[in-house]
């Protein structure tokens, strides 16, 4: 089998109905896995799954609010469900990017970042993890970005919401890996999506800061989530992966 083969594997991405999301599950559903798309919104989501099926991938649509502790726990349930008795690869890809001053920031925006950004991805991996250490088997990838490593004015919601799934990364490593989980991050750096469009040329004056000059696209951010889910990571455990240009190295 080739370290790109998910033949017969069962991946649930969430926020997977556009973006890094959309692309991740359109590439491990090249590779053979059936993928689980989840998010809020049922028609951008039956269009990533219709776009698999096309292709003569295995995809589809679970209906989820992650901000919820229960809707999590209900689409853990679901998915493994709807993947036979089992999730094989968890990529834990949603989350929310305010920017704006600490002083500004209400509370229920707090609140909102926190229950998005680090329960959920707590509370799924509470949930499948266990599982997939029973099998002796799993892969879990969770996105976290380039700012968790260094601090930047306007971002601290966000970028202290990402330095927390970093260290959950390393903590869930000790936790599973004896039992043959994997679990690893990956931080992309600025992204052309449907979500940063909002960003305008800010995008761009972002990225320039990077060796690379420019914005990534979203296949490029989904490549190496492949990769960390894929047994070409085998040895692959604990592991926080730049994917930003290079922007974190200099």
């Amino acid at each position: 089998m080739s370290s790109a083969d998910l033949t017969g594997r069962v991946a649930l991405l969430t926020g997977a109905t556009s973006g890094i999301g959309a692309a991740t599950a359109t590439l491990l559903a090249e590779w053979g896995a059936h993928v689980l798309v989840a998010g809020r919104d049922a028609d951008r989501g039956g269009q990533v799954v219709a776009a698999v099926r096309e292709r003569g991938g295995k995809a589809d649509f679970l209906a989820a609010d992650l901000r919820d502790a229960d809707s999590v726990r209900r689409l853990a349930r679901e998915a493994t469900a709807l993947g036979g008795g089992r999730v094989d690869i968890l990529v834990n890809n949603a989350g929310v990017f305010p920017f704006g001053p600490t002083a500004q920031t209400p509370a229920d925006q707090v609140d909102a970042v926190y229950d998005l950004n680090v329960k959920a991805p707590f509370y799924l991996v509470g949930e499948l993890a266990p599982a997939m250490a029973e099998r002796g088997q799993g892969a879990i990838v969770n996105i976290s970005t380039m700012v968790a490593e260094y601090g930047v004015a306007g971002m601290a919601l966000y970028a202290s919401s990402k330095a927390a799934v970093n260290l959950l990364t390393k903590s869930w490593a000790a936790e599973f890996g004896p039992q043959g989980v994997r679990v690893n991050a990956v931080e992309p750096g600025p992204t052309r999506t449907e979500g940063t469009a909002v960003m305008g040329d800010d995008l761009d004056t972002l990225a320039a800061q990077a060796p690379a000059g420019r914005p990534a696209e979203a296949r490029e951010i989904a490549e190496a989530i492949a990769y960390l889910v894929s047994d070409a990571a085998s040895f692959v455990q604990g592991a926080i992966l730049p994917v930003d240009g290079g922007r974190t190295a200099v």
